[in-house]
């Protein structure tokens, strides 16, 4: 049972076929529903007047993005960190497990042998292993020159390597 004093509420959020992100809910701002022209999400979003990058996990692992049936996908917008270069961005969401929840500490098990790269900690609840994704880097890496990360798996198109 959930303890309403000590829950904390998460979105999750699958990403690849073999990543699925838990994010406290006041960091997200919306889940957006975009037109797809092909089965690889955008690298850049319209949104809210504003252009904002998408960062895509799954691009290799063979999981499609769009809907075939409605011709669209998936992009959760990330609230972004002052200074941090830019105001939100995005990630292309893969897959089954879109939902949110309150979670209690008492629910999860911590898996630390299971960070995955880009992740800050990672944690199983209910058979699922999410990730804790390190937001602050995610964006850095989204504004920051991209020969200043050559030696990391951020391609300058947003894409991310899935783990």
């Amino acid at each position: 049972m959930v303890n309403d004093m000590t829950a904390r509420w998460c979105v999750f959020l699958p990403c690849s076929r073999t990543q699925s992100w838990a994010v406290p809910q006041n960091c997200l701002a919306e889940v957006v529903t975009v037109p797809a022209q092909n089965d690889q999400p955008p690298a850049e979003i319209e949104w809210r007047g504003e252009t904002i990058p998408v960062l895509e996990f799954g691009r290799d692992d063979g999981l499609p993005w769009r809907d075939r049936r409605g011709g669209t996908g998936l992009i959760a917008v990330v609230l972004g960190l002052q200074g941090g270069g830019c105001r939100y961005w995005g990630v292309a969401v893969r897959g089954e497990g879109l939902g949110v929840r309150a979670v209690d500490e008492e629910e999860i098990e911590d898996m630390p042998d299971a960070v995955l790269e880009h992740a800050i900690a990672a944690f199983r609840l209910r058979g699922v292993v999410y990730q804790v994704p390190d937001l602050p880097a995610l964006q850095q890496s989204l504004t920051a020159p991209a020969n200043g990360y050559a030696d990391q798996d951020f391609a300058a198109t947003g894409q991310m390597e899935s783990q």
